[in-house]
């Protein structure tokens, strides 16, 4: 009987070890969801105060900026901040705020992470009032102690002259840059969505 006892608060005791971790492991994956989110704020925080010192601190030395139409590309953290130098000196005021954030943390190395943010930008380049919406493809990345972009990819729904607005959604080409107007990256590149047209409004 004692045996038996003995084995029982050595299992429990193991059980409780075990789960311990576990639940040490979920909190960690918590609070860095929450550090990223606060990242991404801190982003859309940035580009409104046109804070070039800001932007530094939240992107890694070796980071990428992207987008698949290659109006903004860049690589490595000066050469996206010499890229913002630019945009900031077109741009006027602007309101960035993000929507929904998902955020997936790496199950064989906690220190990366993916997520997808959705995200609307009012803005005035050159003086022009413009609306824009956006999803973001990340790559995150913890460096000493505090999480950063390690790859951001902007996918435009849209960029468009806010006297432009209602008339451009239904257009493919619904992303201005200057005078010229591009395809919009989504959601025509996504598969599910591509597919859909085909099979039922084809």
């Amino acid at each position: 009987m004692v045996i038996g006892l003995k084995s029982y608060l050595l299992l429990a005791l193991l059980n409780f070890n075990n789960m311990s971790e576990d639940i040490l492991n979920r909190i960690e994956a918590l609070e860095s969801k929450d550090a990223i989110r606060e990242l991404v704020s801190n982003y859309a925080e940035s580009c409104d105060r046109q804070d070039l010192q800001a932007l530094e601190k939240i992107f890694t030395e070796d980071a990428e900026f992207d987008s698949p139409n290659g109006s903004l590309k860049s690589k490595g953290r000066q050469d996206i901040l010499d890229m913002y130098h630019e945009v900031f000196l077109s741009r006027g005021p602007s309101f960035h705020w993000t929507h929904d954030v998902s955020i997936k943390i790496n199950s064989n190395d906690k220190d990366l992470a993916d997520g997808t943010v959705y995200s609307h930008a009012e803005t005035t380049r050159d003086g022009i009032a413009s609306l824009a919406a956006m999803r973001y493809d990340d790559q995150y990345s913890k460096k000493e102690g505090s999480w950063k972009f390690l790859k951001r990819t902007i996918n435009f729904f849209y960029y468009v002259k806010t006297e432009d607005y209602l008339e451009s959604l239904s257009d493919p080409m619904r992303v201005s840059m200057g005078e010229e107007k591009i395809p919009a990256d989504i959601p025509e590149s996504i598969p599910a969505w591509a597919d859909f047209q085909k099979k039922y409004k084809s």
